[in-house]
């Protein structure tokens, strides 16, 4: 995968007629470095991959789409029936839910809106209450460059006035009538499905903002929740535009990120889905933050606004900053989970939705994990995964009867009250043992482990141990990696020699804290 990667950005290079010199330069890295990552001997970092994304214009998933002959071969099949029996149970989870889903303009734009639509009627298929909520930003603003109609933004709203309300309620009109198109025209699930649109919004004025009148720009006021609950108890996918109606008749744009956090509050949906620019939202150095809390996110906007500015932020655009704050709203009025993924991956809606690994942020109030002590009603799920261990010789036998008799020094690891893993801290005078330490396989390589390690770590250091060890056959890289050294089994605590077990020959492994 990394050597094709490599290939593809040197293909692209050469398409474009760069040298690697022009092209490092461009991306202000050595030229022996970009060497490295052509020839796949280097890996490339998710930071590079987002500035080469820019200096391309490509999606992110230019760089890892593989050449398809076609066939569906055994392997390929059957992880198919494997991902399919996986999803099984979010399938039967997410039945009669309801789902808000926000999209920019930018969608229609890049020419993605017809795999999103795709993705849409599939979920309606399944039994699933859509809310589409769409935005047309970037065409509206490239009507009014054209009619040399002012852009003005105050705290990163558009105000806008009458002679851009006309052009911004033809736009709007134009984009449902596209929307509607879209989705009729996709099989093979249009059979029967109906699509809704209406007066769902009454909106107020934003009023006067640091001194400058929004005029026509609005907030919203009142959603009308028993409309919209109707038409989705009749199967049909209801159509929000980004604009509202006052009671005496005037009309008012509104941000679309912000009347999809509304309208999700109002109806108390179970889920709102955000598509984003990258694959969800970043940190600083470019790096995915795969979950998200509130705390973490008012941090991070706050950082954004006091620092430096929305249209300044590093590796957040300003269309995802806005989107930051709407979800930010939402986990605040009670949603439980805003999904934020990657407008221009094909499939990250299903992606995320159905599958564990998911595909972009998750946004909650708090953090998913959970790291508790074990009771007896975990046993049977603790022996599941060391049972799998075991049979491949990584980890010593333990039956149930062993397992319930030492469970008062197994800990649980949890992700969105889901098993992920275990861990047994047996204390000794000379240092606090690490056993059956264990991954659930369908969470393996996702960073659990490391979790669990810290969290280890930390209850060690509660405990006044200032070294923790572990015997292991076939994970001596991987501790080493996080800070672990061989030593001599002869050091090892006098009372864990007496049930060593000699014929594993597991190696002795500590790490100071």
């Amino acid at each position: 995968m990394q050597n094709n990667v490599g290939n593809i950005i040197r293909q692209k290079r050469k398409e474009m007629g760069l040298t690697l010199g022009a092209l490092a330069k461009n991306l202000q890295i050595s030229v022996s470095n970009l060497s490295r990552i052509e020839t796949g001997s280097l890996k490339v970092s998710t930071n590079l991959i987002n500035q080469l994304v820019v200096f391309f214009k490509v999606s992110p998933q230019f760089f890892f789409n593989q050449p398809s002959a076609g066939i569906l071969n055994t392997s390929s099949q059957s992880s198919f029936v494997e991902n399919l029996r996986l999803s099984a149970k979010y399938i039967s989870q997410f039945n009669q839910k309801v789902f808000v889903i926000g999209i920019s303009g930018h969608v229609f734009n890049d020419g993605q809106f017809e795999n999103i639509a795709k993705d849409i009627n599939l979920l309606h298929s399944l039994n699933i209450k859509v809310i589409l909520v769409y935005g047309a930003r970037p065409q509206v603003e490239a009507i009014l460059v054209k009619n040399k109609i002012p852009i003005r933004l105050v705290q990163n709203m558009r105000v806008t006035s009458k002679s851009a309300l006309s052009h911004i309620i033809e736009v709007n009109g134009a984009m449902r009538v596209k929307i509607e198109a879209t989705l009729s025209t996709i099989k093979p699930f249009t059979e029967g499905m109906q699509l809704s649109s209406g007066n769902f919004l009454t909106a107020m004025p934003a009023g006067v903002i640091d001194g400058i009148d929004m005029e026509a720009t609005g907030r919203v006021r009142n959603i009308d929740i028993n409309a919209i609950e109707n038409k989705l108890n009749h199967h049909e996918i209801v159509i929000v535009s980004p604009i509202g109606y006052s009671p005496i008749g005037q009309i008012f744009n509104l941000s679309y990120e912000q009347t999809a956090a509304n309208i999700a509050a109002a109806i108390g949906a179970d889920k709102l889905i955000y598509y984003v620019d990258a694959n969800g939202i970043l940190n600083e150095r470019g790096e995915l933050i795969p979950e998200l809390t509130s705390e973490k996110a008012h941090k991070l906007i706050s950082h954004i606004e006091e620092k430096t500015s929305p249209e300044a932020a590093q590796n957040l655009s300003y269309d995802d900053f806005n989107i930051l704050k709407s979800s930010l709203f939402a986990i605040k009025n009670k949603i439980k989970k805003v999904h934020l993924i990657n407008r221009h991956i094909d499939g990250s809606l299903i992606e995320e939705l159905f599958t564990e690994k998911g595909s972009g942020t998750i946004f909650t109030e708090f953090a998913l994990e959970n790291f508790r002590k074990a009771t007896e009603g975990d046993i049977k799920d603790i022996y599941r995964i060391l049972s799998l261990f075991e049979k491949k010789k990584i980890l010593v036998e333990r039956d149930l009867p062993q397992i319930k008799n030492s469970i008062e020094h197994f800990y649980i690891l949890e992700h969105d009250k889901k098993f992920v893993g275990c861990v047994s801290l047996n204390p000794y005078k000379e240092g606090l043992e690490l056993a059956s330490f264990a991954i659930d396989k369908n969470y393996q390589k996702l960073g659990f482990g490391k979790k669990l390690l810290k969290f280890c770590e930390l209850e060690a250091l509660k405990l006044k141990y200032n070294e923790v060890f572990i015997l292991t056959t076939q994970s001596e890289h991987w501790f080493a990696e996080n800070g672990f050294r061989e030593k001599s089994k002869d050091l090892m605590p006098a009372l864990r020699k007496k049930t060593y077990q000699s014929k594993r020959n597991s190696k002795y492994l500590t790490k100071k804290l």
